[in-house]
């Protein structure tokens, strides 16, 4: 049996979880998001508390399991708080700034690049540059993608990411906060 798929899910209070079928929506103070789980699985609610159950003991139902209760835990908590995915960026000019729903960002290219944030994602940039860990002494930008989809916040953290990939030999681009960088010697000069 699932370790995982067997975990209590605990509801706050202020989330109104419906069901209808195998779809779940789940309302929350931050927003709405919605799930149609396979027709194997079984949400339960007793006292403010989620379970989810298998209707058999079959190999995909056992599969699905904890990805189901994983799932429904996790709308739960982006209605509730959210989720936040911190990044840095690095390097001589390169900054960010968000225009309504775009986020225009200068990282080294000859024009600047802008990606179109999804409905319900918001980017938060630091006020101003500090040192930033793993770098041969640049300066850059700390910043945070938010939202209430965990996979939507971390598709829109891959493909900012994805736009200019920190180098190996200065460390410059754009990564995610606390992601490790191993820096390469670079060419030594004739003696």
């Amino acid at each position: 049996m699932s370790r995982i798929g067997r975990r209590p899910i605990p509801v706050p209070a202020k989330v109104n979880i419906t069901r209808q079928d195998q779809h779940v929506t789940v309302k929350g103070p931050r927003g709405e998001l919605s799930l149609t789980m396979v027709d194997a699985m079984n949400l339960v609610e007793e006292n403010g508390i989620l379970t989810v159950e298998r209707k058999d003991e079959s190999r995909t139902s056992r599969q699905l399991h904890g990805l189901t209760r994983t799932l429904v835990a996790n709308m739960v908590t982006g209605v509730t708080t959210g989720f936040s995915k911190p990044m840095q960026i690095a390097g001589i000019g390169y900054r960010l700034q968000v225009q309504g729903n775009k986020l225009q960002i200068t990282a080294g290219f000859s024009h600047p690049v802008e990606v179109e944030l999804p409905t319900g994602i918001t980017v938060e940039i630091e006020a101003k540059p500090g040192p930033i860990a793993g770098t041969r002494n640049q300066q850059g930008f700390n910043f945070a993608v938010k939202g209430i989809d965990k996979q939507l916040v971390g598709d829109v953290a891959a493909e900012i990411r994805a736009l200019r990939p920190p180098e190996p030999y200065k460390g410059k681009g754009i990564r995610y906060q606390g992601e490790r960088i191993i820096l390469k010697a670079g060419k030594s000069g004739k003696k």
